[in-house]
This record gives C-alpha cells, sequence and structure tokens, in this order.
C-alpha cells in the first residue's frame, strides 16, 4: 500500500507538471522559438562558414548540443522551482503529505521530462524544416539519450537546490551555475581544441558528457563521429553516470536534512 501511494504520488505530481506546461502559452512558445534561434540562427550561420574545412553540418551539429542541453535544463530548472514554489506557499502542502521527499523529487523530474520530451519533438521538427535528415535509429538514440541526459539534469538540480537559499538567490545565482555549461559544454562549437582557462571548466562540468554521449549516439557509423565527439560512448557515458549518481546521494541526503529541519 505504501509503495502504491507513493507511485500515485509520483504520477499526480509529474501530470500536474506536464498541464502547467500545456496551459502556459509563453512558455510554449518558447518551446518552440528556442530552436529557432539557437539551430537556426547560429547552426545556419555556422554552416555557411565553416562546415568545408570541419568537415562535417554545423546545423547537425548544433542541433545535437542544443537537444542534450535542452533535455539537461528543462528538468534541472524544473526541480530548481520546486524550491522557488515552496518558498511562495505553492508546494507546501506536498511537504506535509504523507509521500517521502524522493517521491517528489521524482514527480518533478518525471513531469519535467515530459516538457523536455515536447521540446524535442520542436526541435527534431525544425531540423526537418532545415534539411536534417533523420533515420528512426537515429530518432530512437536521441530519445533515450534525451532521458539519460534529462535524469542527470535532475540530479545537478537537486544538488543545486539542497545548496541554495531563499529565492532571490536562487535566482542571481542558478543562471551562473547553468549558462555557461551552454558555451564551455560543446553546444554550439567544438571544444577540442581550447585554451587552458576554458578547457578544464569545459572538462569538468556535467553537460559536456551529456552532449557528447548525445553525439556518440546519434553520429554512430558515420564519418564524422570521430570530428563532433570528444570522448568514446563508453568513457562519455561511465562519466554521466558517475555524475548523475553523486549528484543524487549528496543532494538528496542534503535535501532530506533540510526538511527534517523545518
Amino acid at each position: 500500500m505504501v509503495i502504491k501511494n507513493e507511485i500515485n504520488a509520483i504520477i499526480s505530481i509529474a501530470f500536474r507538471d506536464g498541464i502547467k506546461y500545456v496551459k502556459n502559452p509563453s512558455r510554449l512558445l518558447f518551446s518552440a522559438v528556442f530552436p529557432i534561434i539557437f539551430i537556426g540562427a547560429l547552426g545556419g550561420s555556422l554552416d555557411s562558414n565553416l562546415s568545408d574545412p570541419a568537415g562535417f553540418n554545423f546545423i547537425t551539429f548544433v542541433l545535437t548540443g542544443v537537444f542534450a542541453q535542452t533535455w539537461f535544463s528543462t528538468v534541472a530548472s524544473g526541480v530548481i522551482s520546486l524550491k522557488q514554489d515552496y518558498d511562495k506557499n505553492l508546494t507546501q502542502e506536498l511537504f506535509v503529505a504523507p509521500i517521502s521527499r524522493i517521491s517528489i523529487i521524482l514527480g518533478k523530474i518525471f513531469g519535467e521530462m515530459g516538457t523536455a520530451f515536447l521540446q524535442g519533438v520542436f526541435i527534431i521538427l525544425f531540423g526537418l524544416l532545415l534539411g536534417v535528415s533523420f533515420t528512426f535509429t537515429q530518432i530512437i538514440g536521441l530519445a533515450i539519450t534525451g532521458i539519460i541526459v534529462g535524469i542527470m539534469g535532475g540530479a545537478f538540480g537537486i544538488f543545486v537546490m539542497s545548496f541554495l537559499g531563499d529565492t532571490k538567490f536562487i535566482n542571481s545565482v542558478f543562471p551562473l551555475l547553468l549558462l555557461p555549461q551552454y558555451f564551455l559544454a560543446g553546444s554550439f562549437s567544438p571544444i577540442k581544441d581550447l585554451p587552458w582557462y576554458l578547457f578544464w571548466p569545459s572538462r569538468a562540468i556535467p553537460l559536456t558528457y551529456g552532449v557528447d554521449f548525445v553525439r556518440n549516439i546519434f553520429y554512430t557509423g558515420l564519418p564524422e563521429l570521430n570530428s563532433v565527439t570528444i570522448f568514446s560512448l563508453g568513457v562519455s557515458l561511465t562519466v554521466l553516470l558517475i555524475y548523475t549518481a553523486a549528484l543524487v546521494v549528496l543532494g538528496s541526503i542534503r535535501f532530506a536534512n533540510e526538511q527534517k529541519n523545518r
């Protein structure tokens, strides 16, 4: 009975987040516009100027990077919003309900994954409009890798949420932790060769391995694979899983202790 209640709670919280997303026209619009800005403008510009010397199509390169960072940042931001909603008395009823804190977090993660999935569909559709070709295997690969990267994003959100204070502090600090990863992780441009002051941060952030993992799967069997990836599939997946496990354990323990002290 306890397990059934926890599962029902996870499903209910996830469904609630999905409804909130669908009922928010501005967020839906942003989900559609975001790929146009980065894939169309940035990817198109880089493709026109650098694709020949680089040896690969930059629109596809940027699309896979944006796909990975969308799953990562959407789920991470969703978990962070749980803290913001709590401080605004919007979700405090969840924390007094007879369910575990882990179920609340899992429900939030699964709900935001649904959001990330829809955003991923927008990205693929826009890629088709730009002439990017997808095989059925590549689409399935994107879906699977997106889920895995989304889980890491949720783990990152849990870890950050457990250390941040009130909502004002979150709003000022979280973008500083998230936005630099977009550029240092190679979402938009290659990062194989970097000056030392960018090289080490790029290898330290979790999103780097998420982006590389997505590209390893997407470009499997293609001649561009070695040009668009930094690590092998095994290395990127292993580091991704280590990051996820470490962030979940550390973040969950601290978050649970914080709630006990309330």
